[in-house]
């Protein structure tokens, strides 16, 4: 029965966690699970995740140096400044700044 409940649970924090996020941060959001999702996150228990965990305190949760990086990459990350328009990399910081910092 608790099994049921957590799964339940889990299964509608993405929908909660989207209603009190405003139209940037979903914008965010969304190009984040476009581009970003595939390194960043671990999609199953066994997968590989390549990229670290991002969160509000990435790169101290400062926002000019968040912009920076995802518009000019590093060596292991390309640079998305071609990809995405100033105001969608700014849409991006602010969905990460909603999420909070991993245990």
């Amino acid at each position: 029965m608790r099994y049921a409940l957590l799964l339940v649970t889990l299964a509608a924090a993405p929908a909660l966690a989207q209603e009190s996020l405003n139209e940037r941060q979903l914008l965010g959001m969304r190009l984040f699970n476009q581009s970003c999702r595939v390194c960043h996150t671990k999609p199953q228990l066994t997968s590989v995740q390549y990229g670290p965990v991002l969160s509000r305190v990435s790169l101290g949760g400062n926002d000019d140096a968040l912009r920076a990086f995802v518009a000019n990459g590093s060596a292991k990350m390309p640079g998305f400044k071609y990809h995405f328009k100033p105001a969608e990399i700014d849409a991006i910081v602010a969905y990460l700044k909603t999420i909070p910092s991993p245990e």
